[in-house]
């Protein structure tokens, strides 16, 4: 590798409160790039003032810089910077980049999905114009891209057509083998879990954003078709209500067993935890991911995974979930009863979800993503 190079990242989104899989992503890259290559200087570059659960850590490589602008941060000030700086890579880890970037830097981004163009009715109409746009912009400018999965890598090459498929790089997620993978004892979890009204094994867990793609009004629904014959189990939805939510809200207003659905709202990473491990199963029935994290930290919490047969979740869960049809919420509900009832089932499932998880790692991750950005 070339020594004593300059990587500018765009940083931005550490500063952001809501913590999603893009952040996660973005966090877990600055936890390694730093001590993987001495050699290199990373320029960060971010707005205004980290998540505290989302600081990268100070390497004696990193020349971290706030740029405050009030609007259109990418277009002005970070651009501004990066014309300054003239860096020889400018890693973008967001779909996104800058109009003007000197042909001498070299670009890589990554693209996490294209739901917004498989289910545009799943977002906002306003928002649907800057995300075609920023994607478009993305997809030109960059030297080299990162797509996060097989899936998210046919999409591309599906609605960018004229792309030619060496400029992509299929790059998969990690997870935190050692927070997940660490075992509250049984006094932690309960005393974790009371607040929400919950005992170990008497519930469902779902967790992400509240929002139409994640398919929770088809999840509440087939709850309901389950709830009549599996009486003592509870479904907790654990995620921030996003855009387009209200459909999920009524849906479980309107379930004669609303009391026996929990929706947690924003929670720690130690409560995230607490709520994977105390877990009887783990529901991730979504439209369209295009990776699918939550299922490595299910995997790795010991629990069983109920996910859709569509998108990257057939490759992020491999042989080691049962799958359902999204659209249809009697199989949903079937598949439930099923997992729920079967402990052989569920024992299968967790032993091959421990195989499964070999596959990823954020130290794989981090080398493989920092080679590319170098290479």
């Amino acid at each position: 590798m070339k020594q004593n190079t300059k990587i500018a990242i765009q940083a931005s989104d550490l500063d952001h409160k809501r913590i999603d899989g893009t952040r996660i992503y973005l966090r877990e890259l600055l936890k390694r790039f730093g001590g993987i290559d001495m050699e290199t200087t990373f320029h960060l570059y971010h707005r205004s003032v980290f998540n505290s659960s989302l600081v990268p850590p100070s390497f004696p490589n990193y020349l971290v810089k706030a740029c405050f602008f009030p609007f259109a941060w990418m277009q002005t000030r970070f651009t501004w910077e990066i014309f300054r700086k003239k860096p020889e890579k400018l890693f973008l880890p967001i779909q996104a980049a800058p109009f003007f970037v000197s042909r001498k830097t070299e670009v890589t981004a990554t693209i996490h999905d294209l739901a917004f163009k498989q289910y545009p009715e799943t977002f906002p109409k306003r928002y649907l114009f800057k995300l075609n746009f920023l994607l478009g912009v993305a997809v030109r400018r960059a030297d080299k891209l990162i797509a996060v999965s097989e899936s998210t890598k046919n999409d591309l090459l599906e609605f960018f057509p004229e792309l030619p498929p060496e400029r992509i790089r299929v790059i998969h997620h990690g997870f935190d083998s050692e927070f997940f993978g660490t075992r509250l004892s049984s006094e932690e979890l309960r005393l974790l879990l009371t607040p929400y009204c919950l005992l170990p094994g008497q519930y469902a867990l779902y967790v992400g954003a509240l929002q139409p793609r994640k398919n929770l009004v088809r999840l509440i629904e087939a709850f309901n078709k389950a709830k009549e014959t599996m009486f003592e189990m509870k479904l907790v939805l654990a995620g921030e209500k996003a855009w387009l939510s209200d459909e999920i809200f009524e849906a479980r207003e309107k379930s004669p067993y609303k009391e026996d659905i929990i929706m947690t709202g924003t929670v720690s990473f130690e409560d995230l935890r607490a709520l994977y491990q105390g877990a009887r199963l783990f529901l991730f029935p979504s439209l369209y991911e295009g990776f699918g994290l939550p299922i490595l930290e299910a995997f790795a919490s010991r629990v069983p995974v109920l996910t859709a047969s569509n998108s990257s979740l057939l490759e992020v869960g491999g042989k080691a979930t049962l799958y359902c049809n999204a659209r249809s919420v009697d199989d949903i509900a079937e598949k439930l009863e099923r997992l729920w009832s079967e402990e052989s089932l569920q024992k299968e499932l967790i032993r091959r979800g421990e195989e499964q998880l070999k596959k990823f790692s954020w130290d794989k991750c981090s080398k493989e993503t920092l080679e590319y950005i170098k290479s």
